[in-house]
């Protein structure tokens, strides 16, 4: 038994050695048939372990990326206008929408900023060969600048016409606010000579001599107003604006005493004199339209300066770089929306996850998520074909279908997102219950039935989860889908995780509201709304950067997909920082430019 034993355990033995030598073989050199990266079944583009093919150094095109020549101008250059576009014009944009009387000068040192990044730019472009010839950067650029600057022209001319007004009213004597104007004596003596008997009466309100020797006179109040200025209720701080500005009806409006101190603002006076008042509200309404844009334009515009340092997107790949960084650009802003959404920015809408303040006329006003629908169903519409036309055949490859399989789902996705938001057709779809709740018109209801028939409490406030779930089903898609290369399969998992995460966060959002809806007219800012917008903004930013010339570049100079994953987390960070203070700025221009307005006005007349 013993050498039974024995034999069968050196048989065993040998088994196991003889089982080890395929592997020792398979790993005993550098050069063997299982290298990683070779051409074993687990290198290449498939495996998981592996490394994608680098490219010839040699058949990669020169880029500005790489030129060695007058490296720090084109860094200054990058700097400036980064400062100028990211920093200094969100300021100005800010200012302006609240009407603050420090527009003009954030707008010209931005002016100011940019010129010398022009400057900059042509300065090395004049000292480097051109490496992009008839790129879009540059004719883009300057579009902008002539924007931006005709937009500081309006409104220069319109501060000094007066129709740069905080809270305009109609009609070209009405859209100038009275604190930015000095009233004349024969207006002020007009005015008291028409209001005699309301300053006779023991409620005065600006017939006070400035000394106050009564308890409750303007003179003694206004003192101690600019403490409770801001710090009262919106009802309260309501009633005080419109009783200020209906006490100001009255007051005349002189635009030629504007320019009785210096020349220039007369001859500005006087052009303006000269434009009618349907002129003034095209001039308006296109200032504020530029207010409302030039920020997404900026954002084009660094883009394609992106696009022409690294020299993306030459020839046919023109209809990939559109696709990706198209759609990429929508989804980044998707989530600054959300991300103002959170912050309050809309509320008069009702967007801020909010009760939509009643207002004098109310008009049809879209809901967020039927601008969300709106945004997705031309999204579909316009991007159907957009991937094929990248292609180098005019035949349609599954990736094609798959694409435009993509872009239906956006199409039947907003389509359905629209119609849910539609009052009319919640109308429709109720028809049957209360035709039946109605089909004894005689019935005397009790209390219990008349409360049943009232609609419930989610019917106030939007829940549509159609957005969330098209953007779920994209990033579903994307984290799973066939690429050409381990790096660019790892990106477009990563944007896709991303947008997923997104869609979650905003179901959750769903959820908090349908079990206890907004009651306040203040935006009631529940948090999965900064993961909606993390996840939207560093999600749009990746899908950017998954298109075909991008992943080339990437793996040209060495940068891994965790190396580009890391750098945009940081980067969307400290961008939603700067908006959220971006917009709290613009709060306390609008609540400041208020409070000055309506501490004036009461010792103006005095």
């Amino acid at each position: 038994m013993p050498s039974t034993a024995r034999r069968v355990l050196t048989l065993l033995a040998l088994l196991a050695v003889a089982g080890a030598i395929p592997g020792v073989l398979a790993h005993g050199g550098d050069d063997g048939p299982m290298d990683m990266g070779n051409d074993g079944d687990m290198g290449g583009h498939g495996g998981m372990g592996g490394e994608d093919p680098k490219p010839d150094p040699d058949s990669y095109p020169a880029t500005y990326f790489a030129h060695p020549e007058h490296v720090s101008t084109i860094y200054a250059h990058i700097g400036i206008m980064v400062i100028g576009w990211v920093f200094l014009l969100p300021t100005a944009v800010m200012l302006s929408i609240a009407r603050s009387r420090y527009t003009l000068t954030a707008q010209f040192l931005f002016l100011l900023t940019n010129a010398v990044g022009v400057l900059v730019g042509i300065v090395y472009n004049a000292n480097t060969p051109d490496l992009y010839p008839n790129n879009a950067h540059h004719k883009l650029g300057w579009l902008v600048t002539w924007v931006v600057g005709a937009q500081v022209l309006v409104g220069l001319v319109g501060r000094v016409a007066g129709m740069m007004s905080s809270t305009p009213r109609q009609g070209r004597g009405k859209e100038e606010e009275q604190s930015f104007i000095p009233v004349s004596t024969e207006a002020m003596a007009e005015h008291h000579r028409m209001h005699q008997d309301m300053f006779s009466s023991p409620y005065r309100e600006s017939n006070d001599s400035g000394q106050g020797t009564e308890r409750n006179t303007e003179s003694l109040r206004s003192a101690s107003l600019s403490t409770m200025v801001g710090h009262e209720s919106p009802i309260e701080r309501n009633d005080r604006r419109i009783h200020y500005e209906e006490d100001d009806e009255d007051l005349p409006f002189k635009p030629a005493e504007l320019g009785s101190s210096s020349a220039v603002p007369s001859f500005v006076a006087g052009m303006a004199s000269k434009i009618s008042d349907k002129a003034w509200k095209v001039i308006m309404f296109g200032y504020g339209f530029v207010d409302r844009t030039i920020l997404i334009l900026g954002y084009i515009t660094l883009c394609t300066g992106l696009i022409t340092y690294a020299r993306f997107f030459e020839g046919h790949e023109v209809f990939s770089g559109l696709a990706h960084w198209i759609k990429g650009g929508i989804f980044f802003w998707y989530g600054i929306l959300t991300l103002g959404r959170w912050s309050g920015s809309f509320g008069e809408l009702g967007w801020a996850w909010n009760v939509r303040p009643k207002q004098q006329s109310q008009k049809w006003r879209p809901s967020a998520e039927f601008a969300e629908g709106a945004l997705i169903f031309t999204y579909g519409a316009t991007n159907i074909f957009l991937e094929h036309l990248g292609s180098s055949d005019a035949q349609f490859s599954s990736q094609d279908l798959e694409h435009v399989s993509i872009t239906v789902l956006f199409i039947g996705g907003g389509l359905l997102a629209m119609l849910i938001e539609s009052s009319r057709i919640r109308d429709l779809l109720n028809t049957t219950t209360t035709e039946a709740s109605l089909s004894h018109p005689d019935h005397a209801f009790s209390d219990e039935e008349r409360s049943a028939l009232e609609p419930p409490r989610q019917y106030e406030f939007s829940i549509n989860p159609i957005p969330a779930l098209v953007i779920l089903l994209l990033g579903i898609m994307m984290s799973s889908h066939t690429q050409q290369s381990m790096i660019s399969s790892m990106v477009h998992k990563q944007w896709g995780n991303l947008l997923t995460g997104a869609s979650f966060a905003r179901g959750f959002t769903y959820v908090l509201l349908y079990l206890k809806p907004p009651r306040s007219v203040l935006p009631s800012r529940p948090p999965t709304e900064l993961l909606t917008a993390f996840g939207l903004i560093s999600g749009g930013t990746i899908f950017m950067a998954s298109s075909g010339d991008t992943i080339e570049g990437m793996i040209h100079y060495d940068l891994d997909a965790m190396f580009f994953y890391t750098v945009t987390m940081g980067l969307v960070g400290v961008l939603m920082a700067w908006v959220v203070l971006v917009l709290a700025f613009k709060g306390w221009a609008v609540r400041r430019e208020s409070n000055r307005s309506q501490i004036w006005k009461p010792r103006s007349k005095n």
